[in-house]
């Protein structure tokens, strides 16, 4: 079990926003989690408003600047809503345990949707491309 268990939604939604959260623990399963979180609470929308913004002070606190990727930001969040909707899970455990490809098979998942290197675009990073093969939904 990864680390970011250790704390509840809450407190975990919290340590992220506050740049708190050990940035060790802070993996694509913990990316991916903050995402549900901001979903269920928030909606996709505001999910998207707030995850972009605290992700960028969050990096930018770690000194970790060239790492932000607007489109890879906002893609997962659609991803994860448009798997949230399918899901009958009630938490996030649960809910990447019912879609593992999410965690296991993320770059794969984002080449059914883009045609173009998403992970390494400049173009991507600083602004949201919309997928030129699939939309999210």
């Amino acid at each position: 079990m990864e680390k970011h268990f250790h704390l509840d939604d809450s407190e975990f939604e919290k340590a992220f926003e506050n740049c708190t959260i050990d940035p060790v623990i802070f993996t694509h399963e913990a990316h991916l989690r903050l995402a549900w979180i901001h979903i269920t609470k928030y909606g996709e929308e505001n999910a998207i408003g707030n995850i972009c913004k605290q992700l960028m002070v969050f990096v930018e606190f770690v000194g970790a600047n060239g790492k932000y990727n607007k489109t890879l930001t906002v893609a997962a969040i659609k991803a994860v809503h448009h798997f949230i909707k399918k899901s009958k899970s009630d938490t996030f455990d649960d809910f990447i345990t019912e879609f593992p490809h999410l965690k296991y098979n993320f770059k794969e998942l984002m080449n059914f949707h883009y045609k173009i290197d998403i992970f390494n675009s400049m173009q991507a990073k600083t602004e949201f491309l919309e997928p030129d093969l699939v939309p999210f939904d």
